[in-house]
């Protein structure tokens, strides 16, 4: 199993910026899905960005945040980013970090089913 422990959040005018960052710990030998959700207050959690652990480069991001968000990994410190830009009111929501193992097509944004999640981090943007 894995551990996440999220940091990053706070509250930023529209058009600001935020890092949020994910610790992972425990087992990161075994391939897995690594990637943000969010929950909007009253709706349902969504994906935000996904990556798969055995693979270096690429990522699903939702058309939601697409090209105002990059969902990065570093590797030897065991952390996953994602950096907002562009922020909108409509982003204020709780974020967590998630992980599932599994192959890499199960980290697509619609077939993400994580089986660990963080304890989320809050971002509030005001207009």
């Amino acid at each position: 199993q894995v551990q996440l422990v999220e940091s990053g959040g706070g509250s930023v005018q529209a058009g600001g910026s935020l890092r949020l960052s994910c610790k992972v710990s425990g087992n990161t030998y075994d391939k897995y899905c690594l990637g943000w959700f969010r929950q909007i207050q009253g709706k349902e959690r969504e994906g935000v960005a996904s990556v798969y652990s055995a693979l270096r480069h690429g990522a699903f991001v939702s058309d939601s945040v697409k090209g105002r968000v990059a969902i990065s990994r570093d590797i030897a410190e065991n952390t996953l980013h994602l950096q907002m830009n562009g922020l909108k009111p409509e982003d204020t929501a709780m974020y967590y970090c998630a992980a599932s193992y599994g192959p890499g097509w199960s980290c697509r944004l619609d077939l993400f089913e994580p089986k660990y999640w963080g304890q989320g981090t809050q971002v509030t943007v005001s207009s």
